[in-house]
């Protein structure tokens, strides 16, 4: 039986990266057909590569500083004047657009009341999170630049089901990176792609076969006991 839940922050407790990035874009008059040559080519070194010097790697294990990260991102940037966009802060700038997205929490906060252990597990870039009231809706959290280890490492994976104090085949893992999903079901877990909250809570609803909506239940509050 499925007792515990692993997920993702950007992305699927928040509006997607696509909206909030190019929100960011137009804000800072960011050339964005450069913006997004360079990155794919970081991401794809990120997520596909073998690249230890990789800047998105050092900064999702903490190895390098925010600070440091934004400089050397915004030196690589183009403006759509030619130059390159204020490093201060960029990355609090890029990420201003993410928006909370409330049925998935609703989604966690059901589940925790049923009796379903819930972590946190997401890739930092810097310590942008909102983390009013997480005490509500999970029991741990793992923050990669944290910790020093970063998805897909499948030891990141490990060191969540240690504190949530189960195995792999006992819970459930959602992303919406595929590539951190295979990794989470290489090493046994229940893998969730995320690509919208609807889609989501239903396959979650199934998986738990319970609901998991806090809509219609006393007050706000999943009914019986999962676990």
């Amino acid at each position: 039986m499925l007792k515990g839940v692993l997920i993702d922050w950007g992305g699927v407790l928040t509006t997607g990266l696509h909206d909030a990035i190019s929100e960011w874009l137009v804000a800072d008059g960011i050339d964005a057909a450069h913006y997004r040559e360079l990155m794919t080519e970081l991401v794809r070194e990120a997520y596909d590569g073998d690249a230890p010097l990789n800047p998105i790697h050092a900064l999702e294990r903490g190895e390098v500083d925010a600070a440091a990260f934004e400089r050397d991102l915004a030196a690589r940037l183009l403006t759509m004047n030619g130059g390159p966009p204020a490093a201060e802060g960029l990355l609090a700038r890029m990420f201003a657009g993410f928006r909370p997205v409330q049925p998935m929490y609703e989604m966690l906060a059901a589940a925790r009341a049923a009796g379903v252990v819930t972590c946190l597990l997401s890739n930092s870039w810097g310590d942008h999170y909102v983390r009013d009231e997480w005490d509500k809706y999970f029991d741990q959290i793992v923050i990669s630049g944290e910790i020093g280890m970063r998805k897909p490492e499948p030891r990141i994976f490990h060191h969540a089901l240690g504190l949530v104090g189960l195995p792999a085949e006992r819970c459930v893992f959602v992303d919406d990176i595929a590539a951190n999903v295979v990794a989470a079901r290489t090493i046994g877990l229940v893998g969730v792609h995320h690509r919208d909250a609807e889609a989501t809570i239903a396959e979650m609803e199934e998986l738990f076969g319970h609901p998991l909506r806090r809509s219609g239940t006393a007050d706000g509050a999943a009914a019986g006991t999962l676990v």
